[in-house]
């Protein structure tokens, strides 16, 4: 756990990783706790309604059930076994069990579609999912089509008695493998050693003002199947003996936030942008925090101060993706935020910005992150290839453009295409992948339209195929289209039919072009 500086460049200068030759994840998060404190508060449960305490002894319990259960039914080290579980106490378990195996856990999203789930089931060989009793349409397609996979539910399971050890594993033996949106083509599985959850923890920790201090207890909004629900706040809470309040939300509201936040005793709180902005609308304040975390995308100095006014504390930006997470963070308790900056680099984390020769510059350049760093993916799973593209010498490029304002951050934009969308990152080419497969359509373009609330909404140019002509029925059937094939929180929610899309010469669609057109659109109904 970081000590206190008051300096932060003196913090930074003093930071050396601690990863020791022998590292097991589950230890990490559970056993060692359950060993020295076992009646110490894991998680809080708020997902049936009541509010329930699990300790680490319960949780570890929890996680030996499964990890028998799966050993059981042939589960090895190395297998890949997806969690398809919203916030409970049994996803934590499920990635725990899988780690103590020295399997590979996979966290998936409930809303994915089943197209969605599959390939990425697929992709990654999975050999068994740990899902709650609901399941989800994909699932079922994947079990009636798959051959000596299957399912497991653990509020099925009868705990066992018998302690299950960790595996004996090391900082780069594979832990988990986290699929990224998909922004040139299929979606990627970035894999991460047993060291990763060291890697966030310098950063989660300033992101909340040093968090572990006495009475916090810590929650997001944020999905666990992603990684910033995951790794920024699951796991680093469980790691520092940090309360972490589980809580269904199938929708953000206001009202059920501030309910969550008052009955869970949350006193840390990470919310995606989307999230600040619908209680901004609201004027919404919450008493009570001690810090409040934020990551997507830069703020603003309006949003930063109304947030300043509306949780009584400063709202802290930090800065990641999934190939390598929590690399730059604020800190309100040692120096003020700079509008428009994701931060300064947080502490083990040495972020360059490169030029066209792959050079530190001043100047605007890509945003690349020095190898070496506890967070950094292994690699992406089955594509050497892609993995290579992603490096430059010493640097792994996060695809991002930004420029240095003295030691702070300033995001400029995204080299790619990625769709920022209600805190969601949003790949297109999965989309339109997905809506070249109806018969109506004969190609067509997504890309991210600029949106007050959500950041950016999906919006696909459609052109259609001869015998078919534009209509709010077709553009309906489009959006549902992509809902039962993809994900819910990634379809078009606006359809727009054109006779043709800017092309390169060699049949590349223009996205450029059609987010200025975007933008124009936009702007005209100002």
């Amino acid at each position: 756990m970081l000590t206190r500086e008051e300096d932060y460049a003196t913090l930074v200068r003093g930071f050396r990783w601690d990863v020791p030759a022998r590292l097991n994840m589950a230890r990490q998060v559970c056993d060692d706790w359950a060993v020295r404190a076992p009646d110490r508060v894991a998680i809080i449960d708020m997902t049936g309604g009541a509010r329930q305490k699990i300790s680490y002894a319960a949780l570890r319990r929890m996680a030996d059930t499964l990890a028998l259960d799966l050993q059981a039914k042939g589960v090895q080290r190395g297998d890949r076994v997806g969690v398809l579980r919203s916030q409970s106490p049994w996803t934590a378990a499920a990635h725990i069990a899988c780690w103590k195996l020295g399997a590979i856990s996979i966290p998936l999203f409930k809303l994915f579609g089943v197209e969605a789930l599959i390939t990425r089931l697929e992709d990654a060989g999975v050999t068994w999912v740990i899902s709650d009793p609901e399941g989800t349409d994909g699932l079922r397609q994947w079990l009636s089509d798959s051959t000596g996979r299957g399912q497991i539910v653990p509020e099925t399971l009868a705990l066992a008695d018998t302690p299950f050890e960790a595996a004996d594993t090391g900082p780069e033996d594979p832990a988990v493998l986290i699929y990224t949106s998909g922004t040139t083509g299929a979606p990627k599985g970035a894999l991460h050693g047993h060291r990763v959850l060291i890697g966030h923890l310098p950063g989660v920790e300033v992101s909340h003002d040093f968090l572990g201090r006495g009475g916090d207890c810590l929650w997001t909004p944020a999905d666990w199947a992603w990684i910033g629900g995951l790794f920024d706040v699951l796991m680093p809470g469980l790691a520092l003996g940090v309360p972490v309040v589980a809580a269904r939300m199938d929708k953000f509201t206001v009202n059920e936030c501030q309910r969550i936040v008052a009955e869970g005793g949350v006193r840390n709180v990470f919310f995606p942008p989307t999230a600040l902005r619908m209680l901004k609308a609201e004027d919404a304040a919450i008493a009570g925090l001690r810090s409040v975390a934020s990551g997507g995308e830069p703020l603003g100095a309006e949003m930063l101060a109304w947030g300043q006014g509306a949780f009584g504390v400063a709202i802290n930006e930090f800065y990641g993706q999934t190939e390598c997470n929590m690399v730059a963070s604020s800190c309100g308790g040692l120096f003020a935020a700079k509008p428009g900056c994701i931060g300064k680099p947080a502490p083990g984390f040495d972020i360059a910005v490169l030029d066209e020769n792959g050079q530190p510059t001043q100047a605007e350049g890509d945003v690349a992150i020095r190898t070496g760093a506890a967070s950094m993916m292994l690699g992406y799973w089955n594509r050497p290839e892609a993995t290579a593209e992603n490096f430059r010498g010493d640097w792994m490029l996060t695809g991002d453009r930004g420029i240095w304002d003295g030691d702070f951050l300033r995001f400029v934009g995204r080299e790619d295409d990625v769709i920022t969308s209600a805190g969601y990152r949003i790949g297109p080419s999965e989309i339109e992948d997905c809506l070249l497969r109806h018969p109506a359509v004969a190609t067509v373009g997504v890309i991210g339209k600029p949106d007050p609330l959500r950041t950016e909404i999906v919006k696909a140019y459609v052109v259609l195929k001869p015998g078919f002509a534009p209509s709010e029925a077709l553009a309906a059937d489009l959006q549902t289209f992509v809902k039962d094939r993809v994900a819910k929180h990634s379809y078009p929610r606006e359809i727009g039919f054109l006779d043709a899309l800017p092309m390169t010469v060699t049949g590349k669609v223009i996205r450029k072009e059609l987010k200025a057109r975007a933008t124009r659109e936009t702007e005209a109904l100002k």
